[in-house]
């Protein structure tokens, strides 16, 4: 895809979702790592839900690893996977009370190495709780993206490094969450609403389906 159609596909999603922001509630970095932690195979609505409980008793990692595994994988049990999430929280917890005096690291690389911290997660935090620019890739995402062929990629990580390298760093934030919206608005899995996409115009998905609809 050229850069004039990315420009055009940029200005139409800034323009139909100027409010698009984070879906997830939370007060610090920390509240935001667990929560997008949860978020794995679950909405935004069910963790937001299961973390306006949670976080009245156990917001930081020091609180939090107060719990065992049973106690705090009953308190997020409606958010699926239960019992590997549990693990991997009261796990990281640990590491950031241990190596980095209970705060959240700044850094791709630190997050990562986190039990249960994967590109997307470390993206989400980097991004929204410490304003520094990154794409994470969700199924929306991948999907929006593939669709409209600004990024094309078989993997999360292959369609980040594309939509980094087609849009322009200052938007990769902001970017991420029009891409997210859009595919839960419109671009929805099973059935895209193409005939109301306001991006129709642009699409590879829409113009060219022999080549992208399998």
């Amino acid at each position: 895809m050229d850069k004039q159609n990315i420009d055009n596909i940029l200005k139409v999603l800034k323009e139909t979702y100027p409010e698009a922001k984070c879906a997830l509630n939370f007060g610090s970095p920390y509240e935001l790592l667990v929560s997008t932690m949860l978020s794995a195979q679950c909405t935004d609505v069910r963790v937001n839900k299961v973390t306006s409980e949670l976080y009245k008793q156990y917001n930081t990692p020091e609180k939090m690893i107060s719990l065992t595994e049973e106690e705090l994988g009953e308190k997020i049990k409606s958010c699926g996977f239960f019992r590997n999430k549990s693990k991997n929280i009261l796990a990281t917890s640990r590491e950031l009370v241990e190596k980095y005096d209970g705060e959240v690291p700044h850094t791709m690389e630190q997050l990562i190495e986190l039990p249960g911290v994967g590109r997307k997660t470390a993206d989400v935090v980097l991004s929204n709780a410490f304003g520094v620019p990154a794409i994470a890739v969700d199924t929306h995402v991948f999907r929006v993206s593939n669709r409209l062929g600004i990024a094309k990629g078989t993997t999360p990580h292959k369609v980040e490094m594309e939509l980094m390298k087609n849009i322009p760093k200052s938007m990769w934030s902001d970017s991420h969450h029009y891409l997210i919206w859009h595919g839960r608005r419109i671009c929805k899995s099973r059935k895209p609403d193409c005939e109301h996409c306001p991006l129709a115009p642009y699409c590879e998905y829409f113009n060219h389906p022999e080549e992208t609809k399998s």
